[in-house]
């Protein structure tokens, strides 16, 4: 048993403690404290100095791939920051056939080429096909989907958010896109006018009401990837409506704007080879054509409402990616202007 004033050591034994040794100990505690509390903002000091954003994995102009968080589940985002640090934005978006893997912009195109030197981060989001960039009502009823397409929220809210801890403005972007993408640049602009200051829309369908376009959608969403329009927005809904540039046209005003599409006149882009290039070509004959349908039918409306925009109708092009990148090229010194990204 150990005695009054003693400690009772596993490997000493017990051993006695004297009042003077008490003191010592308890000033040591006390100076190791105080010591402590001192080192404190030193060590703090160098958090101070870290950046507000995580640091690219690339320098200013790299390209880099990020997988952004959303209600679709993880999605992956290309980037090519902007080569002098500006936090200014270009998304670019795919169209109805776009890929799981790689958005198309980045090698359909020299679109990375365009603005390597320029003080804008491209941002080109992979996925969504058959999606019109818009939030379903419904998951694809004839397809199997899983979860029910958001992109609209992601492109507005999610992939804004997640940009920003890079140091990207949420309210200094710009969009475009081709085909399907061309008329969700334009919706995403007239209903994120706090987000976007320009919208280009190349071969875009510019007026998806018109007699037999829901059809015409429906078969194209059927062929790529067996996706129900049905389940994007009920006809006529307000919903489908609101999808439609030339309904909501009035809340482009005063938004700077490039348009385009061309007569589907075969051009320098065209080089068919064999029986399978002549069906594509075709088929891109065709599809451009519809579209120029579409894209007067839309400016027409657009001069009734006295609103303006730069239109760029040239006979030769058809509905393929090489027009889409000299198209980009034309609309390239608008969107720079638009950002104060020169």
């Amino acid at each position: 048993m150990a005695v009054q004033g003693a400690s009772s050591c596993p490997r000493h034994g017990s051993v006695p403690i004297t009042k003077r040794a008490r003191a010592k100990r308890f000033w040591r505690r006390t100076l190791v404290a105080a010591a402590a509390v001192l080192a404190l903002p030193a060590l703090a000091g160098p958090a101070l100095a870290m950046p507000t954003h995580p640091l690219h994995r690339t320098p200013e102009g790299g390209f880099e791939e990020l997988m952004v968080p959303s209600s679709m589940g993880p999605i992956k985002v290309q980037v090519q920051w902007a080569r002098h640090g500006g936090n200014a934005a270009l998304y670019l978006l795919d169209g109805l056939r776009a890929r799981n893997d790689f958005n198309a912009w980045t090698f359909e195109t020299n679109a990375l080429r365009q603005f390597a030197e320029d003080n804008v981060t491209l941002v080109m989001p992979v996925g969504g096909q058959s999606s019109f960039y818009t939030d379903w009502s419904a998951p694809s009823s004839t397809n199997g989907q899983k979860s029910t397409y958001k992109w609209e929220t992601f492109l507005t809210e999610e992939l804004p958010a997640f940009l920003e801890g890079y140091g990207v403005s949420r309210t200094n972007n710009a969009v475009a896109g081709l085909s399907m993408g061309g008329s969700a640049a334009l919706a995403l602009a007239a209903y994120h006018r706090d987000q976007f200051k320009h919208a280009s829309s190349f071969s875009g369908y510019l007026n998806l009401s018109a007699p037999g376009m829901r059809e015409a959608i429906r078969v194209a969403m059927l062929d790529a990837g067996r996706f129900n329009v049905d389940s994007m927005a009920l006809p006529w809904s307000p919903q489908w409506l609101r999808m439609d540039p030339f309904v909501f046209a009035p809340q482009l005003r005063n938004l700077p704007l490039y348009i385009s599409a061309s007569w589907g006149v075969l051009g320098p882009h065209d080089h068919p080879d064999g029986a399978t290039g002549m069906f594509n070509t075709v088929n891109a004959v065709a599809l451009e054509a519809l579209s120029m349908m579409n894209t007067m039918s839309f400016i027409g409306r657009m001069d009734q409402l006295g609103i303006d925009a730069h239109y760029s109708l040239p006979v030769e092009g058809t509905h393929s990616w090489g027009y889409w990148q000299d198209q980009l090229a034309d609309a390239r010194p608008d969107i720079l202007a638009a950002l104060r990204a020169n």
